[in-house]
């Protein structure tokens, strides 16, 4: 059963005030980013939003990459079960993305963990 409300798209008595001037909004966009690009230490207006507390430790910083990373793997590995055709392909390709960067960054997590006074063994061919 669909719900309709008086302020949707598809009615007809909707009022002008109630839509959303693309063009204008575009150009509010555009002004916002022309004015970062031209003043780079000026803030980023949502720059607060997600934030990472200042000081923290790569340690930490690449095992939650790492979990975050997991985390996508499972996922995308879910979804491309659910999915067909080239919408599968996309997926298991997302999946092995993410599976690079956590091999990638556990890579580094092993290089900060080596034991003081080990040599690092380069890999012969």
């Amino acid at each position: 059963m669909k719900k309709t409300t008086s302020h949707s798209p598809e009615s007809p008595d909707a009022s002008p005030t109630d839509t959303v001037d693309l063009s204008t909004l575009s150009k509010s966009a555009a002004r916002l980013v022309s004015a970062r690009l031209r003043n780079p230490d000026r803030p980023d207006p949502i720059s607060h939003v997600f934030t990472i507390v200042p000081n923290v430790d790569t340690e930490s910083l690449l095992c939650h990459a790492s979990e975050t990373l997991a985390s996508l793997n499972v996922m995308t590995t879910d979804l491309a079960g659910e999915l067909e055709g080239s919408r599968r392909n996309v997926a298991l390709a997302i999946q092995q993305l993410a599976v690079l960067g956590e091999l990638l960054i556990n890579r580094a997590l092993d290089n900060l963990d080596l034991p003081e006074g080990v040599l690092e063994v380069p890999l012969t061919k």
